[in-house]
């Protein structure tokens, strides 16, 4: 293959993967300002910023259908244009109606092309380059929650005249200009390197490797959007509103790492029991730095929520490219997005009822040491999965 289309191929699912979280995480910098206009209380903060999550579990398999009738990449042009227009709507307000509507249909565009991503990956990279490709697209992931998170604030909110509703439709745009470059581009053979299957799509719920992903990949929901969700409200309800900023930017900027660490370190190294071990505590650290301290320590430990919840989640992305055959690889994925998110959507909307009933923000918290504690019991499970799959692997 040559290496100006292995390098466009990899700006665009670097793209691509950007996409799937610029729109989403483009709501915790304004929610105060819903708080102001909608007069929502913390339950229906926590149903608005985790309604794409219930909606990622509840149409994730229909995104394996959509790769297995269109293939990976016409499946993300499709899911993108939903993405675009959906995001836009947001902003055709205020109003609490079109507010949840448009964002349930975001939800779904992002649902339907979840699934593609990690076919695309070992379509266009290869099996032996897939955890690779894996760390390419989970770095636009996470790049894109740390634009939106980190520039709405300082840059788009100034930039639309303090309208949280224009802030939506400005980071609706890039969206729509990567659904047209991935509709124009073309395999050289003029094909679609991950093109449509008739092969199975519905994710088979008696796969213990669908409940093992699953149930792992909920512990970096639990951990990553409980604290986009809680720390905007939490910092205001401690008198430090001015750390909102800082902490969501390091939330999403430490993440950055933990897509170089699944894309270079070996998955033999990475599937050690110590290492999941190391991130459960690190979880925990950072909790306990949020809840405990101030100033820069909170900051710092909003980093390190960041840095521990992707990498669990960028681990996730890559294993169903490993546990199965390309025909297999939606299908798993689409199961393992399903479980994952619909356990981190009814957590976390708990938590918020929590902190409602009990007028303690530390409640809204403890889900995350329940992502520790699946990260500590499940960690080393599945990096067994991963060495003897290794091992039966051809060299």
């Amino acid at each position: 293959m040559r290496s100006g289309a292995v390098n466009l191929r990899a700006v665009l699912l670097w793209l691509a993967g950007m996409d799937l979280r610029l729109t989403l995480l483009a709501v915790p910098p304004v929610i105060p300002l819903i708080h102001r206009d909608l007069h929502l209380n913390e339950s229906g903060i926590a149903a608005l910023s985790n309604l794409p999550v219930l909606v990622l579990a509840g149409s994730s398999m229909f995104g394996a259908l959509l790769t297995a009738r269109l293939g990976a990449r016409r499946a993300l042009v499709a899911g993108l244009w939903i993405i675009a227009i959906a995001s836009a709507l947001r902003g055709a307000g205020p109003s609490v109606v079109t507010l949840f509507a448009a964002t349930l249909v975001m939800g779904i565009g992002i649902a339907l092309i979840q699934p593609a991503f990690p076919s695309l990956a070992r379509s266009w990279f290869g099996a032996a380059r897939s955890a690779f490709a894996t760390g390419i697209w989970a770095n636009g992931l996470l790049v894109g929650e740390a634009l939106s998170a980190s520039l709405t604030l300082p840059f788009v909110l100034p930039l639309v005249g303090g309208s949280w509703e224009k802030s939506f439709v400005a980071w609706s745009i890039p969206v729509a200009l990567t659904a047209i470059a991935l509709g124009a581009v073309r395999d050289p053979n003029g094909g679609d390197a991950s093109a449509a299957t008739n092969g199975a799509w519905l994710p088979d719920f008696r796969d213990r490797r669908v409940w093992l992903l699953g149930t792992f990949q909920s512990a970096a929901s639990l951990t990553y959007f409980g604290a986009n969700t809680f720390l905007p409200d939490f910092l205001h309800a401690r008198g430090q509103p001015e750390l909102v900023g800082p902490c969501l930017a390091a939330l999403n900027i430490g993440q950055l790492p933990a897509s170089f660490a699944v894309g270079f370190i070996p998955m033999r190294i990475l599937g050690k029991r110590a290492v999941s071990l190391l991130v459960a505590a690190l979880i925990v650290a950072a909790v306990i730095g949020v809840l405990a301290f101030g100033g820069a320590v909170t900051v710092i430990a909003a980093a390190l929520l960041g840095f521990t919840g992707a990498y669990v989640l960028t681990m996730s992305f890559a294993l169903p490219a490993i546990f199965a055959p390309p025909g297999e690889i939606a299908r798993l994925a689409g199961g393992t997005f399903t479980l994952g998110y619909a356990f981190s959507f009814v957590t976390t909307l708990l938590s918020g009822v929590a902190w409602d009933a009990t007028h303690a923000a530390a409640a809204a918290f403890l889900p995350m040491l329940a992502g520790a504690a699946i990260v500590a019991v499940l960690g080393p499970r599945l990096g067994a999965l991963v060495r003897r799959s290794s091992a039966e692997s051809p060299a």
